[in-house]
């Protein structure tokens, strides 16, 4: 059974439910179509990590936001 974790952060503007959907149907597809995995046992989880909670090159996404990068 495959299990696909997508990791995206919590933004001001939130990723709607028709976001997600094509978000959890296209991932299913790509390991259908590359790997040839049954869709019907292929598992999608769509975490929503707070900026704060999410760090690149020793920041925050918060702080790296904040300076512009």
């Amino acid at each position: 059974m495959p299990y696909i974790n997508i990791k995206i952060t919590k933004e001001n503007e939130p990723v709607t439910a028709e976001q997600k959907q094509q978000l959890i149907e296209g991932a299913t597809n790509l390991l259908r179509d590359v790997l040839g995995k049954n869709p019907q046992t292929t598992v999608v989880v769509i975490d929503e990590v707070e900026m704060d909670n999410w760090g690149i090159g020793g920041e925050s996404v918060t702080e790296r936001r904040k300076q512009g990068k």
